[in-house]
């Protein structure tokens, strides 16, 4: 069938196909004019863990997703496709975890690691096999741009869009990150490990296409991260929670702090959402929880605006995703925030995605 006659025969009414793609939608790859990357990997991670099982958790949720969306009505027309990766990024992934644990456990002991030759060469194994992940995400993303796709990448850990970032350095000479968060991400090479979670802004930093990284929600970093900011001469920008919360407190609105950070980010722009920038009851299992954050509607707003606003977004990473043991809640907030981020992005590139819908 043509993807028309599949539009025709659909009913988006019902509940999503358990054997169809993302969101139970019915579009081959070919067919869908969006690719979602699940990239299952953290291995730096040194305190909660789970993020690797989130893009299967988000898949798992994405089900019981209505897909007529207020914002976006007929954006599950465009096809959202969930590709099929290499099995060996999970494998890698947990086999290199294992390996990283002992080195993180000897450093939070105080041990200098210079003296565990064994440990230094496992720590070289892991950051050659994050150094790995990372081109064959990058190698993936592109493979798909160049089929006309729009691409987004769903973690995994933070750690996981460095290679998608370099893929979209390829496309675009200058682009800006908007950064939602509760960590600056900007440690250097934090426990050792030179694509830990903890560093990704900062590994991005070394990319020279992307000229500013505007964060938001920040609520928890070191002094090292604030030297790099410093340094950094503008380059990063940082919202923390607590001067967000004080200037609302005061009387400015949501509204007018959106219209400042959008002026703040050059003219194309990737979004980076760890998940854990929210208030933490909405993802209760993510790795490292910190009080304080904003809303589900604050962050959709935001990218609301940021679709309106006559930026060109190019892409997005959704992250930190964990599920937890006895239910599937995160996995169903990851879900409909993604669902939410493919129509930004869609509505910002010009694609068909219906008015929306007033009452």
């Amino acid at each position: 069938m043509t993807k028309e006659q599949i539009i025709q025969n659909f009913d988006p009414s019902q509940p999503g196909l358990a054997d169809a793609t993302i969101f139970g939608l019915p579009f081959s790859e070919e067919q869908s004019e969006i690719v979602v990357i699940p990239v299952p990997w953290e291995v730096t991670v040194s305190y909660g863990s789970g993020a690797s099982d989130g893009p299967e958790a988000v898949l798992d949720a994405s089900f019981q997703v209505d897909l007529n969306h207020q914002d976006f009505p007929e954006l599950w027309k465009l096809g959202i496709y969930y590709a099929e990766i290499p099995q060996e990024w999970k494998k890698n992934s947990d086999k290199y975890k294992d390996l990283a644990q002992p080195i993180i456990e000897a450093l939070e002991s105080g041990e200098d690691l210079e003296t565990y030759p064994a440990l230094m060469e496992d720590l070289h194994k892991i950051n050659k096999a994050c150094r790995e992940l990372h081109t064959a995400v990058k190698e993936k993303t592109l493979q798909y741009i160049n089929q006309g796709k729009k691409v987004v990448l769903l973690g995994g850990d933070h750690s996981t869009p460095l290679g998608y970032y370099e893929a979209l350095a390829t496309q675009h000479d200058n682009f800006g990150i908007l950064h939602l968060d509760a960590h600056m991400d900007l440690r250097i090479a934090y426990e050792g490990f030179t694509y830990s979670h903890a560093s990704i802004m900062y590994n991005a930093l070394q990319i020279p296409q992307i000229s500013k990284i505007v964060q938001v929600g920040i609520r928890d970093f070191c002094e090292q991260e604030v030297d790099v900011v410093k340094s950094s001469k503008g380059r990063v920008i940082v919202h923390t929670d607590s001067d967000l919360k004080k200037e609302t407190f005061e009387g400015k609105t949501w509204q007018q702090q959106c219209v400042e950070i959008i002026n703040q980010l050059p003219q194309k722009v990737c979004i980076s959402f760890d998940i854990d920038g929210m208030y933490p009851w909405y993802c209760p299992n993510t790795g490292t929880p910190v009080p304080g954050g904003f809303s589900f509607e604050q962050a959709t707003y935001l990218f609301n605006k940021l679709a309106e606003s006559g930026k060109e977004i190019i892409g997005f990473d959704l992250v930190e995703v964990a599920p937890g043991e006895n239910d599937d809640w995160d996995g169903n907030v990851g879900a409909r925030m993604l669902f939410h981020m493919c129509g930004v992005l869609a509505k910002n590139n010009g694609m068909n995605v219906g008015n929306r819908i007033c009452f």
